[in-house]
């Protein structure tokens, strides 16, 4: 092989959700935070993200999580998200993918019966505990940022159902929470092309109706995820189908989404600090959530929420680019990416 760029990976799924961790192959990337260190990917060059994710050598059905050097010295590790339209902030499946990746891997010293390690992350730092015997990560545990409530019953006009009633609130993103039921879905694996296409054009209203930001961090804006949320079968069960664009569900309870949910849980006395919730994703796995405790953003009410999962190394490997390749940052074609992906084939060509 003659390749010019190669990047080690360990590919990793938290409850289902694929999070790809690199663990060579990039250097550091310029800011002094890492919320900086994001916004320059962002922004200025987005082409590790295309590299990683477009075809061929990813596709929308996964994340990439790149791992660097932690800005805040109270850290460990820094991390950035990487998805197929954009970079959230945070997001709990991904941080359950690199915790496991780095101790599995042995780029950070495992301990047992417990390890505890602090993740630096565009949101905020995230404490995690990491069960662990005989060289495995049997469960991790995260302490997500101060999630919070921004509106609760916002109405949007969505185009083709009139006016919808959703939730507007913060956990390491901004999501727009819709109660699943009432609009006829039982929460199945068989909904999932329905759920995501009427989550698209409600994240869209939510976007041009209900502008938002974080009063701590206004660079953090805008409705990023749609989230159905149904309940369970049994007392404190709930299940949540996230839509992630450009067009799917989480296949995991999403940590950011129970996070959110969490706080408008507690907004509308559904949830107390302590009280252990049951999340489940539309292919049956879960996450166990309790509100840690209380806290304030900026003045407003908001909690900090706890929840617990399992991720697994599935693969190992390398990505590179063979310099004949005509294609060096990928493809993306509208019969799986949709429309309005973010970098669409910008930079194909040789």
């Amino acid at each position: 092989m003659r390749w010019q760029r190669r990047i080690s990976v360990v590919d990793v799924h938290a409850e289902g959700e694929v999070g790809r961790v690199i663990t060579g192959g990039v250097l550091d990337v310029p800011g002094e935070t890492m919320f900086a260190k994001r916004q320059h990917l962002q922004n200025e060059d987005d082409s590790l993200r295309r590299f990683c994710l477009f075809e061929p050598r990813g596709g929308p059905t996964l994340s990439v999580n790149l791992i660097l050097p932690p800005c805040d010295p109270a850290a460990d590790v820094g991390m950035i998200v990487m998805e197929a339209t954009d970079y959230p902030p945070m997001s709990g499946s991904n941080a359950m993918c690199v915790a496991t990746a780095v101790l599995e891997t042995g780029l950070l010293p495992m301990q047992e019966p417990e390890t505890r390690l602090v993740l630096d992350t565009p949101a905020g730092l995230v404490p995690v505990t990491a069960a662990c015997r005989e060289g495995h990560v049997e469960s991790l545990t995260i302490e997500n940022v101060p999630s919070y409530v921004d509106e609760l019953d916002v109405p949007l006009e969505i185009e083709g159902h009139g006016i919808l009633l959703a939730d507007i609130a913060y956990g390491g993103a901004f999501f727009a929470i819709v109660d699943a039921h009432a609009l006829g879905f039982a929460m199945t694996p068989d909904e999932a092309r329905d759920m995501v296409t009427l989550g698209e054009r409600i994240k869209a209203a939510a976007q041009a109706q209900h502008p938002v930001a974080h009063p701590e961090n206004p660079e953090i804006k805008d409705v990023t995820f749609t989230h159905f949320a149904g309940r369970g079968d049994g007392e404190n069960v709930w299940t949540n189908a996230v839509v992630m664009s450009p067009g799917r569900l989480d296949r995991c309870p999403c940590g950011t989404g129970t996070s959110a949910r969490l706080a408008v849980m507690r907004a509308r006395g559904q949830a107390r600090p302590g009280e252990t919730h049951v999340f489940r994703s539309v292919i049956g796995t879960e996450f166990k959530a309790e509100i840690a405790r209380e806290t304030e953003v900026a003045g407003r009410a908001a909690v900090v929420p706890r929840f617990t999962g399992g991720a697994w190394i599935f693969a190992t490997g390398e990505l590179g680019w063979d310099p004949s390749d005509p294609l060096p940052l990928g493809h993306t074609m509208t019969d799986a990416w949709g429309d309005g992906v973010q970098g669409l084939n910008e930079g194909a060509g040789r």
